[in-house]
Parts: structure tokens; sequence; C-alpha cells
């Protein structure tokens, strides 16, 4: 069995509620909050250069999300999502 250990830095999200409303040529679109892209940003730059292929086999997955505070939802999707290609090939492994 092969483990790999991550740390990464930065309160998360919630994928849920994360969203916002914006209008991009006339258009209603809704994008990730500025607190999702900067933790998404946050999380490339310290995950990138990990010196391994990610899985392509099941895998599974243990977390410790720490937040500032008991107000955030607990939400581990957007994390799931950003080891896409990190960890794994896919979440559905």
């Amino acid at each position: 069995m092969q483990v790999i250990s991550l740390t990464v830095y930065g309160e998360p999200a919630s994928k849920a509620n994360s969203r916002r409303a914006v209008r991009i040529g006339g258009r209603s679109m809704f994008i990730k909050s500025k607190k999702a892209l900067d933790y998404s940003k946050g999380f490339i730059d310290q995950t990138k250069d990990l010196g391994h292929e990610p899985f392509v086999d099941d895998v599974a997955v243990t977390m410790h999300i720490w937040y500032a505070s008991r107000r955030p939802d607990l939400d581990e999707s957007l994390i799931l999502d950003l080891l896409q290609g990190v960890a794994y090939v896919n979440d559905r492994q």
C-alpha cells in the first residue's frame, strides 16, 4: 500500500455555499466565491511538484480540517476536487 501525506494551509470554503452570481457578456453565471478561488490557488501552489504520479487505483482519503471558528459548514468536497490530478486521477476512485 502506498501512502502520501499532505498538509495544506488555509481555510477551505464550502463548495455548496461558495458560488456567487456575476454577469459576463450580458449573461448571468455562477462562479466560485473569492474565498473558494483564493483557497484553490493556495492549494495548487502548496501541492505542485509532489514528486509522484496520481494514483489510478482505488483510494482512501482521511482528512483533518480545521476552521478558525465553528461558523463555516464542514464541506470536504472542494478539497476532494482539488486533489484530482494531485493525489489521484479522479475523485470517484
